[in-house]
């Protein structure tokens, strides 16, 4: 039994957090206090203790001297003293964010034992309904819009993950012991030995590294995947169905056979673009890893199936279809003697363990252990996707027959056969990503090759488009199979392959084939081009078979303003329109976040997304071409973040054509997929957004003010424009790249081993603003608490808004009537109310340069009286007072993080010590970690 002593006193009850919340701080606090004082000594503890305590009460008295006085202690300290400080503080703020993830299960589960049919939680799916119904809709209007639903959540491996495995691991045991005290139904023995697991637990937590030894692999990327592809989102998707079925029945009174709405797609292990160890054969690699694990996914839940079914011909007559099924599967399957024996009058567990000896067959085993699906010849048996969906509905038909319909619409039946529907035999489809360049280097050799053109790249759009749609009419290869390419086009051109013989098995196993930085048509072309030199895409007559969708991605804010333009064009273009037909005149379109802000700045990136979504939804319905926007979202408001939900209510109307999808990136995957619980409830608020979306595309619910309406979009241009001028001030400032690479860690989050990819296009001295990706961009700023790529520019935009008559209230009228407005300005305030300029002169004091700061503490001082002005409040965030505690609360935290960071910036670059150095980096590493769980956000 653990003595309980004295550790940090959080006292978080104070910041007006909520009493459960408050309770769980405080403990951790006491544990890891506790932890300290064991591991480190009484001294360590108290360091730890007091510099908290410091920078607590500089924000209680508003005395930045004791900060000051925080500061030198630490620059006192030895770096054994400082790791103690890193690890005690890192700690506590993994602890903190698992206690308000458990938090949130705890009001959400307290909101769904208060719901009924006349109080619907809210952004529940069971709200959403009640909503439509509310607005007149039909129970035949309900399906028409949960038919047209197609919501398809993407994960990526970008870097914004800094945690390693074995640390969430650890975090997720202190979760589930916080879980268990939280539910209030221990008893006083059973609370204590749950608070000597966690104790146990912090012990550990404090002495695994909190740094990678090795740079991540795709192939540990893979894994990471597939970790949460198999727990929480194979977990939650039956439940989605459950509540969208038990909400139809609740407020409608009957529930059709549910249509799919739901599918996971997955970048990693195809995202190509600027990551060279993502080959053909890692790509091939995925693929069979993701077939490998749903596979025994499957064959679990069939196990468990069969222990369900234990209905004996020896109690009730079955019907004789079942049996002949049996009879006539003998012939394909042989079973033990010991199965067929023990099962004797128990045709469902035959039946069942026939299905599960199909798919072991089709799928065996290779030497890795990999499985690979058998090449269909006469001998070999090939379970198809179709098969194996038939075989489970022909079991629940039983089910219905015999008269058990709780079974066949309730029971573990229903759940397999919604995950068969949702996940497939390829558990989430894959895209493959590239850049367009990359594409026409290919395109570029392959003519030369062939002799079709000398030098393709110094052609013009017009001969381009030209010369791409005389060659996808001819039959003929380009270049013969053996022929000599260079590794970088033979590495292109092996990808197809890949493509083309994975679809020939498993259509669903490759989603689409996604251009990075689509400029032009040609780019499009080029793409078709290579996939027919591979097998993918033929024309015969005036008719295209293509096994692939092609998806341009737009990402610089020149790109979006022409984007409509651009497909307008490609419609138009004889030989891409066979290829629409051939896909069932269906065009998915993607729309990047990151690039298009680092770009033009917050809030012309955001406009501009808005604009042509707006634009690209109208070409796409002028042209009778049904289309998906896929939103690259990132996990910060910089990269295009916040709650996806709103977001998705906020695109213009004309957009809401019931598909769409948006991807899931690092440590936002981490913090929505850890816990099946938080996974629901993020499903169902995006299932309860596309709802009343869809509905509201169909003209059958109100969601949304068209901007046209009110005149809004005439003043948002002009917010746009001069928000952009006041962030291309910046970093266009010739004193800007300077200032940003001394003050800010990005030297050193450069070579943090998170992720596979580099984190610019260039190498070494090159880097330079235009190469680093927007990526490390944003977590850069994240880590000295500016959060720039959130808010700047939006004050002196703001600012010359409310210095014209009348347009104050103009902006407040926008703010209470347009979701869109409402949703950039929130996540405006948000990203600022998070940013802390008391402890930027640590980090500006690292640079001589004083203009850029002066410049940014400007930009904040406008921004912050604009938004105070149009939203009507006191404080930034008062209209979130949830997230205003939790920063109040992490703040002096953070703070010493903050100032542990910058000291030991200051410490590298006066390192003369090769063993120094290397502690110092680690050290340096630690505290990034640090800041980012702080924060709660990465890149």
């Amino acid at each position: 039994m653990r003595t309980t002593r004295k550790g940090i006193q959080v006292n978080a009850e104070g910041e007006g957090i909520s009493t459960s919340l408050s309770r769980q701080v405080n403990l951790l606090g006491s544990l890891i206090g506790e932890a300290v004082r064991d591991q480190a000594g009484k001294e360590m503890f108290d360091i730890v203790d007091g510099l908290r305590s410091k920078c607590k009460t500089a924000y209680i008295d508003n005395n930045p001297a004791l900060r000051e006085d925080t500061r030198q202690t630490i620059n006192g300290l030895a770096l054994e003293r400082i790791d103690w400080l890193l690890r005690a503080y890192t700690a506590f703020f993994h602890m903190v964010n698992k206690a308000e993830q458990q938090e949130i299960i705890r009001i959400n589960r307290q909101r769904e034992l208060k719901a009924d049919a006349g109080k619907t939680r809210a952004e529940s799916i069971s709200q959403a309904v009640a909503m439509l119904k509310a607005s007149g809709l039909t129970y035949e209007q309900v399906v028409e819009v949960l038919q047209k639903m197609d919501i398809q959540p993407t994960l990526t491996a970008h870097p914004t993950e800094a945690r390693r495995r074995s640390v969430l691991r650890i975090q997720n045991r202190i979760s589930k012991a916080l879980g268990r005290l939280g539910s209030r139904t221990l008893t006083p023995a059973e609370e204590e030995q749950e608070i000597d697991e966690m104790y146990r637990q912090i012990k550990l937590l404090l002495n695994t590294d909190d740094v990678r030894s090795t740079r991540l692999t795709v192939y540990d990327e893979i894994k990471n995947g597939l970790f949460f592809f198999t727990n929480a989102i194979w977990k939650t998707i039956p439940l989605i169905y459950r509540d969208m079925r038990q909400a139809l029945l609740t407020h409608y009174g009957k529930a059709p056979e549910m249509s799919v709405f739901i599918r996971y797609r997955s970048w990693i292990g195809g995202d190509r673009d600027g990551n060279p160890f993502v080959t053909p054969e890692v790509s091939r690699f995925t693929l069979q890893a993701h077939r490998n694990a749903v596979v025994e996914l499957y064959l679990e839940a069939l196990k468990e199936l069969r222990s369900e079914l234990s209905i004996s011909t020896r109690q009730i007559s079955v019907p004789e279809k079942l049996l002949d099924a049996v009879a006539a599967d003998r012939k394909v399957v042989t079973l033990s003697e010991e199965v067929e024996s023990v099962h004797k009058y128990e045709p469902y567990r035959i039946r069942i363990s026939q299905i599960m000896a199909k798919l072991q067959m089709s799928f065996p085993p290779d030497d890795k252990g990999l499985l690979r699906p058998t090449k269909a010849t006469d001998e070999a048996f090939v379970y198809t996707f179709d098969a194996f969906l038939g075989d489970l509905e022909f079991i629940r038909e039983c089910l219905r027959e015999q008269h058990f319909p709780e079974l066949a619409e309730n029971g573990s039946i229903a759940t397999l056969i919604m995950q068969v529907r949702t996940f497939g035999l390829s558990l989430a489809s894959l895209d493959v990503r590239q850049h367009s360049s990359v594409f026409e280097h290919t395109i570029n050799e392959l003519f030369a090759q062939a002799g079709v053109t000398a030098n393709y790249a110094r052609l013009g759009e017009e001969e381009r488009i030209a010369l791409l749609s005389e060659e996808l009419k001819n039959p003929r290869p380009l270049v013969p199979f053996s022929t000599q390419l260079s590794d970088k086009t033979q590495d292109t051109i092996d990808i197809f392959h890949t493509i083309r013989k994975t679809t020939r098995v498993d259509p669903q196993a490759i989603g689409s084939i996604i251009i990075s930085m689509t400029h032009q048509v040609s780019d499009m072309l080029e793409v078709l081009i290579l996939a027919k030199e591979c097998g993918l895409w033929q024309l015969e007559g005036n008719k295209v078979n293509s096994r692939i969708d092609v998806v341009p991605l737009f990402e610089t804010v020149e790109d979006l303003e022409n984007s409509d333009k651009l497909m307008a064009r490609l419609y138009e273009n004889p030989v891409y329109r066979l290829h629409l037909e051939a896909r069932n005149r269906f065009q998915e379109i993607m729309l990047g976040y990151s690039d298009s802000n680092k770009d033009g700045g917050y809030w012309m990136a955001n406009w501009s997304l808005h604009l042509a979504q707006e634009k690209l939804a109208r070409v796409c319905r002028n042209y009778d071409i049904d289309f998906r926007l896929f939103h690259g979202r990132g996990g910060s408001v910089g990269r295009g973040g916040g709650r996806a939900n709103q977001g998705m209510l906020a695109l213009p109307p004309v957009c809401h054509s019931g598909r769409i999808r948006f991807t899931e990136q690092g440590e936002v995957i981490s913090f929505r997929y850890a816990h099946t619980h938080v996974a629901h409830r993020h499903i169902e608020q995006i299932v309860n957004a596309t709802l009343r979306a869809t509905a509201s595309g169909l003209g059958y619910h109100k969601e949304s003010v068209e901007p046209e309406n009110g005149g809004f979009s005439a003043i948002m241009d002009e917010i746009a424009d001069t928000s952009m001028k006041a962030y291309h001030g910046l970093i266009h400032h010739e004193d800007f790249w300077p200032w940003y690479t001394q003050v800010t860690p990005i030297e050193h989050i450069s070579r943090l081993p998170i992720a596979s990819r580099p984190v610019s296009r260039k190498t070494g001295s090159e880097v330079d603003f235009g190469s680093l990706r927007a990526i490390p961009w944003v977590f850069a700023w994240t880590q000295i608490r500016h959060n720039i790529p959130g808010w700047f520019g939006v004050g002196t935009a703001l600012h010359h808004q409310t210095e014209t008559e009348g347009r104050l209230e103009k902006l407040q009228q926008m703010y209470r009537e347009w979701p869109f407005f409402k949703v950039v300005l929130d996540n405006a305030q948000r990203e600022m109310a998070r940013a802390n300029f008391a402890i930027a002169p640590y980090y500006t004091g690292l640079s001589e340069i004083s203009t850029i700061p002066e410049m940014i503490q400007k930009e904040f001082s406008l921004a912050r009286t604009a938004i105070l002005q149009i939203t009507g409040q006191q404080e930034l965030l008062d209209n979130n007072p949830v997230i205003q505690k939790s920063i109040r609360l992490r703040n002096p935290y953070t703070d010493v993080l903050n100032l542990v960071q910058a000291e030991l910036m200051t410490r590298w670059r006066a390192k003369d010590d090769s063993d120094e150095g290397k502690q110092l980096r680690y050290l340096l590493f630690t505290s990034i970690n640090g800041v980012a769980a702080a924060m709660q956000s990465t890149g």
